[in-house]
């Protein structure tokens, strides 16, 4: 006599996907920033209260559908209080993940250059950032974070936007 199979031995039937819904888009976490220098060609930068080190003006880009070119303009104002009118893309670099930290994308543009007065201006948000300067570039690149170095001095050399890969160039892309 045949035993009637169970629901648990029956062979799956393909759903051709109209009960399961599409799985959820990979999600990348984005960040831009500013270059920003003064009439002497002095770069500005940033001591931020929740990390060690100098920074650039930015962070991250909102979810919402912020683009890297807005949350640039939208960070350069809420930590320092300069209004960025224009800029051009200078470096893309993809940071793999790991163990400790998302990876993603970084966005840097060259918001150009701003008047003595507009620099004197600088209004810090303290929550976020204690203290800002004004440096020579081989003098930044001695206080900024190993990854933010490696961008700015790839992309201070090169008088096209660069795509990097963990701060470095990837062969066969120019």
């Amino acid at each position: 006599m045949r035993r009637p199979r169970d629901s648990h031995s029956a062979r799956p039937q393909p759903d051709h996907g109209l009960t399961e819904s599409a799985p959820d888009p990979p999600r990348i976490p984005a960040s831009a920033g500013a270059l920003i220098c003064d009439p002497g060609g002095r770069l500005l930068i940033l001591k931020p209260t929740y990390k060690k080190g100098w920074t650039i003006p930015g962070g991250q880009i909102d979810a919402d559908g912020e683009s890297p070119w807005e949350a640039c303009r939208r960070e350069t104002e809420e930590e320092c209080g300069l209004v960025v009118e224009r800029g051009r893309l200078v470096c893309v670099d993809f940071l793999t993940p790991k163990p400790d930290r998302p990876g993603g994308v970084r966005f840097l543009f060259d918001c150009g250059t701003f008047s003595a007065a507009a620099l004197a201006g600088v209004r810090l948000q303290e929550s976020e950032i204690e203290d800002h300067r004004l440096a020579k570039l081989d003098e930044a690149l001695e206080l900024l974070s190993g990854p933010l170095r490696r961008r700015l001095s790839q992309c201070a050399a090169s008088e096209r936007c660069v795509y990097l890969e963990n701060g470095r160039p990837v062969a066969g892309v120019q």
